[in-house]
């Protein structure tokens, strides 16, 4: 997996065979950034972050923090090792469930989540991470196509792959 834009433009990020997670998309990856825009300065909170190529894409793009949550401890090692060719950026790498981890951590500028897809607490999930936005941030949730009670105010589809979003106003 390779790095779009900003700063580190080309960088591969690695990964292992046989991953326990599914990298989001090239396709997917582009559009979400063009979506968002702008991330200098921002504070970027990556759940489920699997390889962290979202993470480091946003800090190639100028976000001032990542924080990447993931439960296995095999891609938290891969995170740091990746994580370390970039100096730009402040990282923390949290070794915890990221439907625990959101109850009551700090708040964030953006929220990019892409628990499994079989994964069925979305709508608490979506609940508690709006509350942990700061004012007009934004949550994406990378999921299968879905419908949600949370109003959100944009979806895009790739496939069977969707992107929704929402602002905490």
């Amino acid at each position: 997996m390779q790095i779009h834009a900003g700063l580190y433009k080309g960088r591969r990020v690695k990964t292992v065979k046989n991953a326990p997670y599914r990298p989001t998309t090239s396709l997917v990856r582009k559009s979400l950034f063009d979506i968002i825009g702008n991330l200098q300065g921002k504070h970027i909170l990556d759940l489920f972050a699997g390889s962290g190529i979202v993470g480091f894409e946003a800090a190639s793009r100028g976000a001032s923090s990542i924080t990447f949550v993931e439960s296995s401890m095999r891609v938290n090692s891969l995170l740091k090792i990746n994580g370390s060719f970039f100096n730009q950026t402040s990282f923390d790498y949290i070794k915890q469930d990221a439907t625990k981890f959101i109850i009551d951590c700090e708040k964030y500028d953006i929220i990019f989540a892409d628990p499994p897809y079989e994964f069925d607490s979305n709508e608490t999930f979506v609940s508690n991470a709006i509350q942990r936005l700061n004012k007009d941030g934004i949550l994406i949730l990378e999921s299968s196509i879905k419908d949600y009670t949370s109003s959100p105010y944009r979806i895009k589809e790739y496939g069977d792959t969707q992107l929704t979003f929402w602002r905490n106003k």
